[in-house]
C-alpha cells in the first residue's frame, strides 16, 4: 500500500511538472525497489508460508490497480497546455470515463432485458452476448455524443478515431469487468469490499477504467502522436 501511494502520488507530481514521458524512470525505480523489498521480506518470514504465492499476489496488486489507474494522470497531462497554463487533457479523461461507464451501463441494461446466451459462464454466469453487444453499442453511441458535444475540446480526435475508440474502449471495458470477476472468483468472494453494497464493492467502480485508461493513453501517444 505504501508503494502504491508512492507510485500514484510521485507519478502525479512528476507528470504534472515535466510531462508523462519523464515519469517513466520514477515508476521503474519504484517497481525495482518494490521487488527488492518483497523478496527481502520473505527472508524474515516463517518457512510455513508459500513465498511464491505471497510475492505473486503482492506484485499483482501493485500492477493491477495503482499502476493501471495512474494512466488517468498521464492522459490529463498528455495534451499541450493552453497559454494560461491550464491543462487540456481533463476533457479526454471525461471522454474516457463517459464511454467506459456507458459500456458498463449498456452491458447491464441489454443483458438484463435481452440476455439469453451466456458469454463467459465459467467466469460470470450473468454475462451474456446480448450484454456484450449492448456494451459496444452504448460505448459507440457515447463516443459520438461526447465528440458532438465538445469537438473543440477533443480536437486530437478525428471522426474515424471516434468510431474506433468507441468500439475499442467498449471492448476493453468488458474485459476489465470480466478481469475483476476472475479476481473475485479466484479469491472466493462475491464482492470486492463492503463499502458500497449492491454494486459489488469499490473496485467495481473502476475495474473497467483500469483497462480503458492505458489503451486510450497509448492510442493517443502512438497512433495520434500526441505528447
Amino acid at each position: 500500500m505504501i508503494c502504491a501511494a508512492v507510485l500514484l502520488c510521485g507519478g502525479f507530481l512528476i507528470t504534472r511538472a515535466s510531462g508523462a514521458e519523464n515519469s517513466r524512470d520514477f515508476e521503474l525505480l519504484v517497481l525495482v525497489l518494490f521487488l527488492v523489498t518483497i523478496f527481502a521480506r520473505q527472508m524474515f518470514r516463517g518457512a510455513e508460508n508459500d513465498p511464491l504465492r505471497a510475492m505473486s499476489y503482492t506484485v499483482f496488486g501493485l500492477f493491477y490497480i495503482p499502476w493501471l489507474f495512474s494512466f488517468i494522470t498521464k492522459i490529463i497531462y498528455l495534451t499541450p497546455r493552453l497559454e494560461n497554463g491550464m491543462t487540456t487533457g481533463q476533457w479526454y479523461v471525461l471522454y474516457l470515463v463517459a464511454v467506459t461507464k456507458f459500456s458498463d451501463m449498456g452491458a447491464y441494461v441489454f443483458g438484463s432485458l435481452f440476455g439469453k446466451h451466456p458469454f463467459a459462464p465459467h467466469i460470470s454466469p450473468k454475462k451474456t452476448w446480448e450484454g456484450f453487444f449492448g456494451a459496444l453499442f452504448s460505448s459507440l453511441l457515447c463516443s459520438f455524443w461526447m465528440y458532438a458535444l465538445m469537438p473543440e475540446k477533443l480536437s486530437a480526435f478525428r471522426f474515424d478515431d471516434i468510431i474506433f475508440l468507441g468500439l475499442l474502449l467498449g471492448f476493453a471495458a468488458v474485459v476489465g469487468d470480466l478481469a475483476e470477476s476472475i479476481v473475485k472468483r479466484g479469491a472466493h468472494t462475491k464482492d470486492s469490499s463492503a463499502m458500497l453494497p449492491g454494486i459489488g464493492g469499490t473496485l467495481d467502480l473502476i475495474d473497467s477504467i483500469l483497462f480503458t485508461a492505458p489503451i486510450l493513453f497509448f492510442y493517443m501517444r502512438f497512433v495520434l502522436g500526441v505528447g
